[in-house]
C-alpha cells in the first residue's frame, strides 16, 4: 500500500534528496567512503557547505551584507541564541502559539520583554492585528507559521525595529523579502532537511552590540567567522538539505513552491468546506498552507477515532490533531505531492458517504 505522509515533523522529503542520500551514506562523490565519516574540513564535505549557503541565497535571493550558517541545536537553541546575541534591554515578541511562547520564556532570561499581542484567547486559532511595536525595542520577534494551530502569516511585517522571525515551518514555501529581517531561522526537520540542522540567515551589521559576553557555540559572528565550522556541522542533514535545495530550484524555485502548495492547500480546505463531517480550526484568512488543521463537526465528534482509523487504513500517515487542537492535521509541506492530498479529500469523501 502506498504511504501518504502528512507528519508534521520530521516529515517527508523530495524522493531525490532521500535517495541521493542514501547514495552518499553508501559512497559519498565516489570516494569510498560515507559522507558520515568524510572529514567536515575535507575539499569534498567543504564544496557541500559552499554549494548549500550558495543555493539558500540564490533561492531566497538574500542581500548582500547576510551571513547563512549550518547550526546544531534547532530552533529551539535560537529561542535563546537570539536573545543572547541581539537582546540589550528590551525585545518585543507576537506570540502565536506553542513555538512563540517558548521563544518569549527563553527571551525573559536575558531583559524585558514586551508581547504586544496574542491570539492565546482563541486557542491561537488566528493571527493577531492591528497591535503596535515599540520602537525602543532591540527587536522584534514573530513566528511565521504555527505548525501545532494551523495559521500562518502570509506577508513579511514592515516594522521600524530588527525583524527576526522562526521560519521553521514555513521556509522555501513562499519568496520571502529578506531585507526586512535581522534574523531568520527555521530548524530543518519540516521543509528542508532531516533533523540535526537548522539554517540561519543574519543580518551581519547587527551583531556585536551587547555588552553581555556570547560564549563561542552561541555567538553567531564566531560561526560565521568559521564558515559553520567552529565546532564540527551536522554532516549528514547538510547534505541532505542540499539536496533539497536543488530540487527547489529544479522545480521552479520558491516561486514554484509558492504555486504548488497554493494548490494544494486550496483542494484540502476546499474539501473541508463542503464535506458535512468536518471544520476548519483556524481563522480563514490566518489558514496555513503548510499545516491544515480539522475536526469533526459537533454532530459527528463521536466518529473522530473511526475516521482515524479509517485513513490510517488508505495509507494516510501522521493525520492525528496535536493535543492541543485535537482532531486532524494533515502538513502539506513542500514535497508532499498533490496526489497524497488528494488521495486524503478521497478517503474524506468516502468516509462522509460512509456516514
Amino acid at each position: 500500500m502506498q504511504k501518504h505522509n502528512f507528519s508534521a515533523g520530521p516529515s517527508i522529503l523530495p524522493r531525490e534528496a532521500i535517495e541521493a542520500t542514501a547514495q552518499a551514506v553508501l559512497n559519498f562523490n565516489n570516494s569510498g567512503l560515507s559522507v558520515m565519516e568524510v572529514s567536515h574540513r575535507g575539499k569534498d564535505f567543504d564544496a557541500v557547505m559552499i554549494e548549500a549557503r550558495s543555493l539558500v541565497k540564490e533561492l531566497l535571493s538574500v542581500p548582500d551584507g547576510y551571513s547563512v550558517l549550518f547550526l546544531g541545536g534547532g530552533a529551539s537553541l535560537q529561542f535563546c541564541m537570539v536573545p543572547f546575541n541581539l537582546l540589550e534591554k528590551k525585545a518585543a515578541y507576537l506570540n502565536t502559539g506553542t513555538w512563540a511562547s517558548k521563544a518569549i520564556k527563553e527571551a525573559k532570561a536575558f531583559g524585558e520583554v514586551v508581547e504586544v499581542a496574542s491570539s492565546k484567547d482563541a486557542n491561537f486559532s488566528y493571527i493577531p492585528k492591528n497591535y503596535t511595536v515599540p520602537e525602543d525595542v532591540d527587536y522584534f520577534h514573530i513566528t511565521t507559521n504555527n505548525t501545532i494551530f494551523g495559521t500562518e502569516l502570509h506577508d513579511d511585517p514592515r516594522v521600524k525595529s530588527i525583524l527576526v522571525a522562526d521560519m521553521s515551518s514555513d521556509i522555501f514555501s513562499r519568496p520571502v523579502d529578506v531585507a526586512r529581517y535581522g534574523v531568520i531561522y527555521a530548524g530543518a526537520q519540516k521543509n528542508l532537511s532531516c533533523a540535526g540542522v537548522t539554517l540561519v540567515i543574519v543580518r551581519d551589521d547587527i551583531l556585536g552590540k551587547v555588552s553581555r559576553h556570547i560564549p563561542s557555540m552561541l555567538n553567531y559572528k564566531v560561526h560565521i567567522e568559521n564558515d559553520s565550522m567552529y565546532n564540527t556541522p551536522p554532516c549528514l542533514p547538510v547534505f541532505t538539505a542540499l539536496q533539497t535545495l536543488k530540487w527547489i530550484k529544479s522545480n521552479g524555485g520558491v516561486a514554484g513552491m509558492q504555486q504548488r502548495n497554493e494548490k494544494k492547500a486550496a483542494v484540502l480546505y476546499g474539501e473541508i468546506e463542503r464535506n458535512k463531517l468536518f471544520k476548519g480550526t483556524a481563522a480563514v484568512e490566518d489558514r496555513s498552507l503548510m499545516n491544515v488543521c480539522f475536526v469533526m463537526n459537533d454532530e459527528y465528534r463521536d466518529l473522530e477515532k473511526d475516521f482515524l482509523e479509517f485513513a490510517q487504513s488508505k495509507g494516510m500517515v501522521g493525520i492525528k490533531g496535536h493535543r492541543s487542537v485535537g482532531g486532524f492535521r494533515a502538513s502539506i509541506y513542500n514535497a508532499m505531492p498533490q496526489e497524497s492530498v488528494q488521495a486524503l479529500v478521497n478517503a474524506m469523501k468516502e468516509f462522509e458517504t460512509k456516514h
